[in-house]
């Protein structure tokens, strides 16, 4: 990939962490769709879940698990980001997590069960691989 030659580990990273923030929210505009075609209630929308179509419902539960990925890669990110890790090896992986959680929360709409867990997986290890070469930065 050329273009990633001319972007500087910091740029892309920084870049993952914006797109895995908008990544969060993204299974949830089917969810929004969802809600507002039965019927919203603004008194009780979390008591919705059980109204909604099955892709609707494992929609919700693709938001909410985007959140806890989240999580964890923004630490991973930022700390690879502050120890100044330069390694071609981070901006692959930080690459690597925002493809597969974008695959992912496809997947889990879709139900497309093992390749769902095969996204998990490795948008984990992406994840895994920041805080590693984060780690060995600093000589721990």
């Amino acid at each position: 990939m050329p273009f990633l030659q001319q972007l500087s580990t910091p740029t892309v990273l920084l870049w993952s962490l914006a797109l895995a923030m908008v990544l969060v929210y993204a299974p949830f505009l089917v969810v929004a769709y969802s809600r507002f075609k039965v019927g919203y209630d603004m008194a009780a929308p979390r008591t919705m879940l059980d109204k909604l179509p099955a892709f609707a419902q494992r929609a919700t539960w693709a938001h909410q698990n985007s959140f806890e990925a989240f999580s964890l890669f923004a630490v991973a990110a930022l700390m690879a980001y502050v120890t100044q890790v330069q390694s071609p090896l981070a901006a692959v992986a930080a690459i690597v997590h925002i493809f597969a959680r974008s695959l992912y929360s496809v997947f889990y709409i879709l139900n497309l069960p093992l390749l769902r867990s095969l996204m998990f997986g490795l948008g984990g290890l992406g994840t895994a691989t920041l805080v590693g070469l984060s780690l060995l930065q600093i000589n721990f």
